[in-house]
């Protein structure tokens, strides 16, 4: 039987498992990610990236190959009568900001993107990079914790079996999980939250909707209530009936909804998949066995409401992979490890509760957008060179020190400051630097998630101060307790 040895075995090619290898290549940690499926989903499945996350996808340099796939929708829900009288609508906020309001925060905007074309994107992307192997139609049969790493069982297409043996293993297999189950971990919440019939169709909704593009329509006409999405470039549609009895729906009734909620009688839409979905808003007992970690559908479940699955699924394998690549690296102590449940778990069970909440999918932007965010510095525009960049993009794979103009202490402390991880200083105008609370000679210090770590009014004693502060970097996140 063929033996590998890789760092770390990512389970599962999903939303979770491709952001933990793309974050692990990142930083320079190599890794092999096995998927059962022998190629990704065509199905739509969500249907925005949130602020945030496109922010990660940014930080990966796939911004434009993913805002390929946009259509343009705005952050919001549509209410009408039917989408023929759209105009005639109102809108809702659903927690996401519009594109006016994302500008002001963000160097990105949420985007009506599906899964499936975002997945592909990520695995494109990884088929690119030496450092990640991606095995896809190949099964996990056995995983075991050991002393000093995990030793797994792998099968591929051809029959062929394979021992893997890694440092530390990534389960991102799913709602359904095999590794959880086989760690004996618990998940806690209602099993089946949200039940329903959702049709996969096209036809030519955009031309009945005009310039109303909009996240989500919700169409209230008598007895055809229902909710209408965008899933994808062209003219694919996702339609849900609305009501409690809608999950024995047949052909023939399902497509009468669609006309009667498109409110043209002769449509004649093109309908790929019918199914019944069954959602679920839970929580596990524990994202971590050892040297197993869970994430993705396997830590967390959401229902569609707020559509904040995939994105919360992205944001925990690339906090994973930063982690588990700098104690791979040496840069930190593995108690930094202790930070991936300890940090992730608080927005995690916040969108498991705004899952399961009837009125989830309805939120205030202000109520929400700071759950996305997850505590990262403030974007501002700044110059680097002849470019405009954000204040996002100045981040590094180590450490990033930001200074105003006065930079000649903390460049001398970064020097001298014996840090394993690299610490790159950034100097930025009065205005911006104090955008970000730097003023006069203070700094400010951050991961590569951006989060700020620790932050200074002064210079004075720069170098005893960057130095405790690296070595702070196994505390929760927050801002040192030696912050102005």
């Amino acid at each position: 039987m063929q033996e590998t040895d890789v760092p770390v075995l990512v389970i599962g090619a999903g939303a979770a498992g491709l952001a933990a290898a793309t974050s692990l290549a990142r930083h320079g940690v190599a890794s092999l990610l096995v998927e059962r499926r022998s190629r990704g989903s065509t199905m739509p499945r969500a249907t925005v990236i949130s602020t945030r996350s496109m922010e990660l996808v940014r930080s990966w340099g796939l911004e434009d190959e993913v805002l390929a796939g946009d259509t343009g929708a705005e952050m919001l829900l549509w209410e009408s009568e039917a989408l023929a009288r759209a105009s005639s609508g109102v809108a809702h906020p659903v927690g996401y900001p519009t594109r006016a309001q994302a500008a002001v925060v963000s160097p990105s905007t949420a985007t009506n993107v599906s899964q499936d074309w975002l997945e592909e994107r990520l695995r494109d992307n990884l088929a690119s990079l030496d450092a990640v192997r991606l095995q896809m139609g190949t099964e996990l049969l056995a995983l075991d914790n050991t002393t000093d790493g995990v030793r797994a069982v792998t099968r591929d297409a051809s029959g062929r079996s394979s021992v893997v043996h890694a440092r530390y293993a990534v389960a991102a297999d799913g709602a359904h999980s095999f590794v959880r189950r086989r760690l004996g971990i618990r998940m806690h919440g209602p099993d089946e939250t949200l039940t329903g019939r959702q049709v996969l169709f096209r036809a030519p909704i955009w031309e009945l909707l005009g310039s109303v593009r909009y996240l989500l329509y919700w169409v209230t006409t008598s007895n055809a209530e229902g909710l209408f999405l965008p899933a994808g470039r062209g003219d694919r549609w996702i339609y849900a009936p609305g009501g409690d009895d809608t999950a024995d729906l047949e052909h023939g009734r399902l497509l009468e909804l669609i006309r009667r909620g498109a409110g043209v009688p002769d449509l004649e839409p093109q309908i790929e998949r019918i199914s019944t979905f069954h959602a679920a808003g839970q929580l596990a007992d524990r994202f971590r066995s050892g040297n197993v970690f869970l994430a993705g559908d396997a830590a967390h479940r959401v229902t569609p409401r707020g559509g904040t699955g995939m994105n919360v699924a992205l944001h925990s394998g690339a906090d994973l992979g930063w982690k588990l690549a700098w104690a791979l690296r040496g840069w930190a102590d593995t108690e930094l490890l202790d930070t991936y449940e300890s940090e992730r778990r608080t927005a995690v069970a916040h969108n498991v509760a705004r899952s399961n909440d009837p009125a989830g999918s309805r939120r205030r932007v202000d109520e929400e957008l700071h759950v996305d965010l997850g505590g990262r510095l403030t974007h501002v525009w700044v110059r680097s060179g002849s470019r405009r960049v954000s204040t996002l993009d100045l981040l590094g794979p180590g450490w990033t020190l930001f200074t105003g103009p006065s930079r000649r202490e903390w460049e001398a402390a970064a020097a001298a400051v014996p840090s394993h991880a690299p610490v790159v200083v950034r100097d930025l105008d009065a205005v911006s630097a104090r955008a970000l609370g730097v003023v006069g000679e203070g700094a400010l210090l951050a991961r590569p998630d951006g989060v700020p770590v620790a932050i200074w009014p002064s210079s004075a004693g720069a170098t005893a101060e960057l130095a405790r502060a690296v070595r702070l970097v196994a505390r929760p996140a927050g801002v040192s307790d030696r912050a102005a």
